[in-house]
């Protein structure tokens, strides 16, 4: 009898612990679900279209960039109008009655744009054009508006891009093994941002 009575005790205890595990559980989701909401952040994307003949475009412009953590953040298309339209001479400040057109001939463009935040700096960046016609960069930057230490350095381009290709360079740690440079950047993964 006392044998079975410490049965349903431990049965019921057994019960409640599952419960409260259960419980646990599903706040910590719940609150990595809302650290996920919080650990958005903004990129400015600034692009410099170069003076050559031909260097602007109107077509549609994608950016992907990352850190060696594997955050990967893709846009597929750049939006139309920029969010500011900068003077090369002095990057500071906006250029006044311009029209708000995206990647025309000697003029440096920002973008602004919201995704996954990177946990180390911004080591590469790669830039695709789809359409007919030319494009010439001079160089792109990615600022990380919540943590300037992470922001990207220069990336130059100064050539006609290739036509749906993924073109650009990775800054990223490399390391030299026997077997070759191994990069210490993980594969790109599939973390989008669709703007």
């Amino acid at each position: 009898m006392a044998m079975e009575g410490l049965r349903r005790f431990c049965k019921s205890w057994f019960f409640t612990g599952c419960v409260l595990l259960f419980a646990l559980a599903a706040a910590g989701n719940e609150t990595r679900a809302s650290q996920n909401k919080q650990n958005n952040c903004t990129y400015a994307i600034t692009i410099e279209t170069t003076c050559a003949d031909g260097a602007e475009t109107s077509n549609h412009v994608a950016v992907r960039f990352g850190d060696t953590n594997s955050t990967d953040i893709v846009v597929r298309r750049l939006n139309a109008k920029p969010f500011r339209t900068l003077d090369p001479l002095q990057p500071d400040g906006p250029l006044d009655d311009v029209p708000q057109k995206a990647f025309r001939a000697c003029t440096v463009d920002e973008f602004r744009v919201v995704g996954e935040c990177v946990e180390s700096p911004v080591c590469y960046l790669y830039l695709k054009l789809a359409g007919s016609d030319d494009w010439r960069p001079g160089f792109a930057k990615v600022q990380v508006l919540e943590g300037p230490h992470l922001s990207s350095e220069y990336f130059y381009f100064r050539r006609y891009l290739p036509r749906r290709v993924w073109h650009g360079s990775d800054s990223c740690q490399k390391e030299v093994t026997p077997f070759g440079i191994k990069s210490k950047r993980k594969g790109l993964a599939t973390k989008r941002v669709v703007v």
